[in-house]
């Protein structure tokens, strides 16, 4: 079975090539997807729809369309790790990690420890908890691999 695992939250470390690379290197039977990481075009998703001059309506907009591929991909995998940055909120990220469980959809939260207590509800309806990409990979390997 190839393993589809989907990769949302945080994008302003690499922590989704980590976790790439290192089930490459595992050689595990995965496929990555993942929300538009580019802040700039995600932003900007909802100009396709005409320019706006009230940020709430071109925030609103650009949510909509990016929700579009969030929304497909999350339903299409069998695994999601949301990765819970320590320099912005992400809100989205509570959101994907939400509808996962809505969706009785497994998913691996990745934080640091110093962000436990704002994190409990989502952790607790999490399979795992890891600390880092390594630790996801090591999960991947067990869940994809073990006889």
């Amino acid at each position: 079975m190839d393993w589809n695992i989907y990769l949302s939250g945080e994008i302003h470390t690499d922590w989704r090539d980590q976790i790439e690379q290192g089930a490459r290197g595992a050689n595990l039977p995965v496929s990555f997807s993942s929300a538009v990481t580019d802040h700039a075009a995600s932003d900007a998703a909802g100009d396709l729809l005409g320019n706006e001059d009230n940020n709430f309506w071109r925030d609103h907009k650009s949510s909509k369309v990016n929700g579009i591929r969030t929304k497909s991909m999350i339903e299409r995998c069998d695994v999601a790790v949301v990765r819970f940055g320590d320099k912005y909120k992400q809100w989205n990220a509570a959101f994907d990690a939400g509808y996962c469980a809505a969706l009785g959809k497994p998913y691996i939260t990745l934080h640091d420890e110093d962000i436990i207590h704002a994190l409990k509800e989502v952790d607790s309806a999490a399979m795992a908890w890891a600390r880092t990409p390594e630790q996801v990979v090591e999960i991947l390997t067990y869940v994809t691999t073990k006889k």
